[in-house]
């Protein structure tokens, strides 16, 4: 890989611009319309079987309804342009939603889960069939993988015009929203297979633990998923720099202007999915005027911007020769 190539500062530059239009748009709301499908047919499967594995899957898959509402207000909230009161925009926004949706993730989804099948284990009920919840599980895997497939193909595709793989792209980007969407589509399918592990051998050997402690397996599968996205929003939150790489890319370009004598300090945050501040501590040449240091400033300013998508501020601060 060319160390000459913008590293990705966002999933989709154009957010901020055009807000609702927006690809991560789309993969949310499809996500959300998936859930919400397969949540109603859980929940009836669920009374129908008695079955505590089916009933903590319709529970994920209403946590993750309304997540998705959660991340579309994100997107839409944090889209909206600067204004008086917030100069730099609301991009920030979008994490504290993202992050309240995991929190809800937390306590809706895990918190039912792992108490109802705790209470499968001990009791051993089980009033119906299993029939219904054979057919509920296929289907939901059907729908799971679509919403996954669609959200996964964006990955790939912002990944490819960045020239780095998927994986990293999920790691580095800071748009949580598809991040969330990949992760639980990806959660809900093992959470299918773990609900069908089950609910099946509850059927073969009759005995009720093995539904209750799928139940538990899908909540801690819950809180694991709920954990990386909190932690990740509260990063952001905080006020988290760009990535090493992209940092030293960025040192590099404002050293190579002709009347910088060398980079002191560089700071970078992220201000939103597609918002980056850059500040730096700059010591100019002896020979440097005013008007030379303006028009650096200027420079450094369309050229980060032009050569890396999302860098929206740039602040230069002349500082003097270190003794």
């Amino acid at each position: 890989m060319s160390d000459d190539r913008p590293l990705p500062l966002d999933l989709n530059a154009r957010l901020a611009e055009g807000g609702g239009g927006s690809e991560s748009l789309g993969t949310v709301v499809v996500a959300g319309l998936a859930n919400l499908t397969i949540a109603a047919a859980k929940l009836v499967a669920g009374l129908i079987a008695g079955s505590a594995a089916m009933l903590s899957e319709a529970t994920h898959s209403l946590a993750d309804t309304a997540t998705e509402v959660l991340l579309f207000t994100a997107l839409r909230r944090g889209a909206r342009p600067a204004d008086e009161r917030h100069p730099f925009g609301y991009g920030k926004e979008s994490w504290i939603w993202a992050f309240i949706a995991a929190l809800f993730t937390f306590v809706a989804g895990a918190g039912f889960s792992i108490t109802h099948g705790v209470h499968t284990i001990r009791t051993g009920e089980h009033t119906g069939h299993y029939t219904a919840s054979y057919v509920v599980l296929a289907v939901s895997f059907v729908i799971e993988s679509v919403s996954l497939t669609r959200a996964v193909r964006q990955v790939r595709r912002s990944a490819r015009g960045w020239r780095v793989t998927p994986a990293r792209f999920l790691r580095v980007t800071p748009d949580t929203t598809v991040k969330a969407v990949v992760l639980e589509d990806s959660a809900a399918l093992v959470g299918l297979l773990l609900a069908a592990a089950g609910v099946g051998l509850s059927h073969a050997t009759g005995d009720e633990l093995w539904d209750g402690l799928a139940s538990v397996a899908i909540g801690l599968l819950l809180l694991v998923v709920a954990a990386t996205l909190a932690r990740t929003n509260l990063s952001l939150l905080v006020g988290q720099a760009v990535p090493p790489r992209l940092h030293r890319l960025i040192e590099e370009e404002l050293a190579a202007l002709p009347t910088v004598e060398r980079v002191d300090t560089l700071l970078t945050m992220l201000l939103g999915p597609a918002d980056v501040l850059v500040a730096a501590k700059v010591d100019f040449t002896d020979e440097a005027t005013g008007a030379d240091i303006e028009a650096a400033a200027e420079e450094a300013e369309r050229r980060l911007a032009d050569r890396y998508h999302g860098i929206r501020y740039v602040f230069l601060d002349p500082t003097g020769r270190r003794g």
